[in-house]
C-alpha cells in the first residue's frame, strides 16, 4: 500500500487539490455529508472561498486516480460506475495524504467522507493522534424523490470544481463557465440510474455514518431543499454558531 501512497501524492492528476489553500487564521475541522445532490459541493466551495479553508472532495480525488488509468485507477472506476464507494481502508489512506497538505493545516471541510461507519472510525483514529476532532458535521438533509431532477440538470466546470444547474443555477451562456468561459461537462454517473445506486448506497452505507457523529453531539441539520442562498445562511449560521 505504501507505494501507491507515493504514487497518489505525486500523481500529477491530483493538481486539482493545490488550488483549495487556507489562511494562516485557525479553523474548524468540518464534514459536509448528504446524499447526491444535496447541494453540499455547492455549499462547500462557498464556504472555502469565504473562509480559506482547505476544501477536499473524495469524488474530485478518486476522479483524478481514475484518470491517471492505473490499475488502482480501473479499479475505483468499477466500483464508482456502479454506485459504489471505494475500499475503506484505500480510501481512508488517499484522505489522510490529502488532509496532511500543508494548505490544510488550520481546518478542512470534507466533502464526501467518511462515506462508511468504518471510515469514519478510522478518520477519529488518525485525528486523535494528531490530537484533534471533527468540530461539526453538516447534514445537508433531502427527500430522494428531488434529486433526480437536480442530479441530471447538473454541469460542472472541471478544473474548479463550480457546478451549474441547467434549470436552478443555469452558467450566463449555456455551456460554457462563467468565470473562464471554458466547456462545462456532465459527469458520467449524473444519470437516473446510477443515482439510484448510488442512494441505495448511501441509505445502507452512509446514513448510519450521521447516527455516528449525532452520538458525539457535533451534527447539524441542514435543509438541503431550500434554494442555494437560503442553505447557504443556514450553514453560516451553524459555523458561526
Amino acid at each position: 500500500m505504501a507505494s501507491n501512497n507515493t504514487f497518489l501524492v505525486n500523481a500529477p492528476s491530483l493538481d486539482i487539490m493545490t488550488e483549495f489553500k487556507c489562511s494562516s487564521k485557525p479553523h474548524k475541522r468540518i464534514i459536509f455529508i448528504g446524499p447526491p445532490g444535496s447541494g453540499k459541493g455547492t455549499q462547500s466551495l462557498i464556504i472555502k472561498e469565504k473562509y480559506g479553508l482547505c476544501h477536499l472532495a473524495t469524488g474530485d480525488i478518486l476522479r483524478a486516480v481514475v484518470a491517471a488509468k492505473t490499475p488502482l485507477g480501473i479499479k475505483i472506476k468499477e466500483n464508482m460506475e456502479k454506485g459504489k464507494v471505494g475500499p475503506d481502508d484505500l480510501v481512508v489512506e488517499i484522505m489522510n495524504e490529502a488532509m496532511k497538505k500543508p494548505s490544510c493545516e488550520n481546518g478542512f471541510i470534507l466533502d464526501g467522507f467518511p462515506r462508511t461507519l468504518a471510515q469514519a472510525q478510522k478518520l477519529d483514529e488518525i485525528l486523535e493522534k494528531q490530537r484533534t476532532k471533527i468540530d461539526k458535521v453538516l447534514d445537508f438533509a433531502i427527500d430522494d424523490s428531488i434529486l433526480e431532477e437536480r442530479i441530471t440538470g447538473r454541469w460542472i466546470h472541471a478544473s474548479s470544481g463550480r457546478t451549474y444547474h441547467t434549470k436552478f443555477a443555469p452558467p450566463k451562456v449555456h455551456g460554457v463557465d462563467d468565470v473562464t468561459g471554458e466547456p462545462l461537462i456532465q459527469r458520467k454517473d449524473d444519470t437516473a440510474e446510477v443515482l439510484k445506486l448510488r442512494l441505495e448506497v448511501f441509505h445502507r452505507q452512509t446514513e448510519p455514518v450521521i447516527e455516528y457523529y449525532k452520538k458525539k453531539g457535533v451534527v447539524a441539520k441542514i435543509p438541503a431543499e431550500n434554494p442555494p442562498n437560503e442553505v447557504t445562511a443556514e450553514v453560516l449560521k451553524v459555523l458561526l454558531s
